[in-house]
């Protein structure tokens, strides 16, 4: 089965190649590839089917004839982003119990792939999808292929694996109680084209099912990914060998254990390149929710508007027509002045942070989330420039084992390259306006203005 489901994801990534792809030329603008090197001035990237074929400068790489030259002047160009936690599933409402009932059929044909685009046209070239139906998440992963939707390049979970599922969430969480449902469950997930298996409550379980889980998952070179809102979460997911945590506690706690804090300099300083212990900290909705009471302008923009329907788009905005009245937000005030805390002691630990923001959750728009979160790693939180960049592009790429094709703008990369006017080394807040945005040598956007023609091409094929 798993054969079969990659020999079709293959035939639709050759059918579905877009029409447009073309030899391009990006000239001028100031390169960050995603790697240590520093930043190369006046570049020249040429892009020949999809593929980054050389990289130089103005003074040592002249543009080939039938190349098309794009200007990058006064420009910074970067590799695209990833968003390391996202739902594409979710769309910012507030109430998720009537969000699962009222859109489980509208996934699929509205909402997923309004997400994806959303996504795409902010600059995110390729995104983790942590939690959705199964059937769902296969079905969404082929459309992409068969370039009937655009959208970045999509690794998924499918559904949450925990120890007890409430009625209303099993179409996308599954309960596994024994070590054989664990294995079975894993390889469901393989077989159905999932690379990620995602645990939440993982300490819930008995200790010999997460391992089998966890086990049997990087048997079949799965990457595990498990919530970190619990010590108890940290301190199993640490010794049954997660992969990725995500998130910075759901607790007012003014910091983590000083127990957990050791596990995880003990876990960081016995992995290498291959052993890295990844952490995505989605904090930045927690962080300035206050701000966003007092001021929500931000969600009437409308961006995550498109591809939505009517009664979709009004549905969501009643749901959190006031921000500081959702349940979900309650506790938030209290948590927000531990975050600082607990970012600062994350850092300290030698985990290795990627930019991830639970995109998708109450006011959590796809079109935002991932700059806003990044404008915060630097502005708010001290991270440097360079390193949240790669937090966003290269190791990303390393953490899910696809760095030879995706995460830097070098030769014989996947063409998925942005540029953002202005220098986003010292404003890192500029990247909530990408400029131009190329995805697998295609240029969705340009000068700030979308392709429509292009992308209402793909809804024809």
């Amino acid at each position: 089965m798993r054969l079969l489901t990659t020999l079709t994801l293959l035939a639709g990534l050759l059918t579905g190649m877009p029409s447009q792809a073309e030899n391009i030329a990006l000239v001028g603008g100031r390169l960050i590839d995603g790697t240590a090197e520093r930043p190369l001035h006046n570049s020249v990237i040429l892009v020949k089917d999809g593929i980054i074929e050389q990289v130089g400068t103005v003074d040592s790489l002249p543009v080939p004839a039938g190349y098309r030259v794009v200007s990058t002047e006064g420009h910074d160009v970067l590799p695209g982003l990833w968003e390391s936690h996202a739902h594409i599933m979710l769309t910012g409402h507030a109430n998720y119990t009537h969000w699962q009932k009222a859109y489980r059929d509208r996934q699929v044909d509205e909402i997923m792939p309004a997400s994806l685009v959303q996504l795409l046209l902010a600059g995110i070239t390729s995104v983790r999808d942590l939690g959705a139906p199964l059937e769902d998440s296969v079905a969404i992963k082929q459309k992409l292929a068969n370039g009937e939707i655009p959208g970045p390049t999509l690794y998924t979970s499918g559904p949450f694996l925990q120890a007890e599922v409430q009625d209303w969430q099993k179409h996308y969480r599954w309960e596994v109680t024994t070590e054989s449902e664990a294995k079975a469950a894993v390889n469901r997930l393989h077989d159905a084209g999932m690379e990620i298996v995602k645990l939440i409550d993982h300490d819930d379980m008995p200790r010999p099912v997460a391992q089998a889980i966890v086990d049997e998952a990087h048997r079949l070179n799965m990457k595990v990914v498990a919530h970190a809102h619990k010590p108890d979460e940290i301190r199993v997911g640490v010794e049954i060998g997660i992969d990725n945590f995500e998130h910075t506690g759901l607790t007012t706690a003014p910091g983590y254990p000083q127990d957990v804090l050791d596990t995880l300099v003990e876990r960081t300083a016995t992995g290498i390149f291959d052993g890295l212990l990844f952490w995505t900290p989605t904090m930045e909705g927690l962080f300035t929710y206050p701000d966003l009471v007092a001021n929500p302008e931000e969600l009437d923009d409308a961006c995550w508007k498109r591809g939505l329907k009517d009664d979709t788009i009004a549905d969501i905005k009643q749901s959190i027509a006031k921000p500081g009245h959702l349940n979900y937000m309650q506790l938030t005030p209290l948590r927000t002045p531990t975050i600082r805390n607990k970012i600062n002691q994350l850092k300290q630990t030698g985990v290795m942070m990627l930019v991830g923001t639970d995109s998708g959750i109450p006011m959590k728009f796809h079109c935002q989330s991932t700059w806003q979160e990044m404008a915060v790693w630097v502005h708010d939180m001290g991270f440097d420039a360079m390193d949240t960049l790669r937090a966003a592009t290269y190791w990303p790429a390393v953490m899910m084992g696809v760095q030879d094709r995706y995460g830097s703008v070098t030769p014989g990369k996947v063409a998925d390259i942005i540029a953002v006017r202005g220098n986003v080394l010292k404003y890192m807040n500029l990247v909530r306006d990408v400029d131009m945005v190329m995805k697998d040598g295609v240029i969705f956007k340009h000068n700030g203005i979308v392709d429509e023609a292009l992308l209402s091409d793909f809804g024809k094929r």
